[in-house]
């Protein structure tokens, strides 16, 4: 089994990366293999809505989203790791995510993110932790994802990454997130393996208040 670990920080090895490699190292010690997934500095267009994904299978924009949709197809679990920028995911990491789970459902039929468990990780210097948690995770709620919890939010503070490390209960809190994380695979994988069969799928139902 594999977790997937994105980071949205433009400073590959920041504070983002230092949290996230506490989760990895723990799902390690847990037996579950982890990869991050660096979305780089490059410029990253949101999604335009012109749903050429239905076609294409991808998004028609060909950068570090592709890349990540391909690994998605193969992983069991995700982690969103970001900074926050003015109480939000950073702007780099919500297009991303936009574009990453839009082309996702319309290209490719949800099958690389359905029934897989994911997490929400933050990183900021003070404040705006929370409404960023709550932004990364309507992502998950949205794409029938099992959210995974921690005993606390999944979040850690400091300025540089030195910071991060004297954080304790910010690294505490990694910890126990990935090894629930590690927890609801193996259940996941015992039930498929016992025979337990997944949800039944229905069409799905798109519906406005224009009458």
């Amino acid at each position: 089994m594999k977790v997937l670990l994105v980071n949205g920080s433009p400073h590959e090895k920041g504070c983002t990366y230092t949290a996230l490699g506490e989760t990895a190292k723990t799902l390690n010690e847990e037996g579950i293999a982890t990869e991050v997934f660096w979305i780089g500095t490059k410029p990253l267009s949101g999604c335009v809505g012109c749903k050429a994904c239905v076609k294409l299978g991808r998004c028609v924009f060909n950068d570090c989203v592709n890349d990540f949709i391909a690994r998605a197809a193969e992983a069991d679990g995700f982690i969103f790791g970001t900074p926050v920028h003015y109480a939000a995911a950073g702007g780099a990491m919500t297009a991303f995510m936009d574009r990453a789970f839009y082309s996702a459902f319309l290209g490719g039929g949800n099958r690389a993110f359905y029934l897989k468990p994911a997490a929400a990780v933050l990183s900021a210097r003070r404040a705006g932790t929370t409404s960023a948690f709550d932004q990364i995770n309507k992502y998950f709620a949205l794409h029938e994802m099992p959210i995974v919890s921690s005993r606390y939010w999944n979040m850690v503070f400091g300025a540089k990454p030195e910071d991060v490390l004297r954080d304790e209960e910010g690294l505490y809190t990694m910890r126990v997130l990935a090894r629930n994380m590690a927890f609801l695979l193996k259940c996941k994988k015992a039930g498929i393996a016992g025979g337990v069969e997944p949800p039944r799928r229905e069409e799905p139902r798109f519906t406005n208040f224009i009458r």
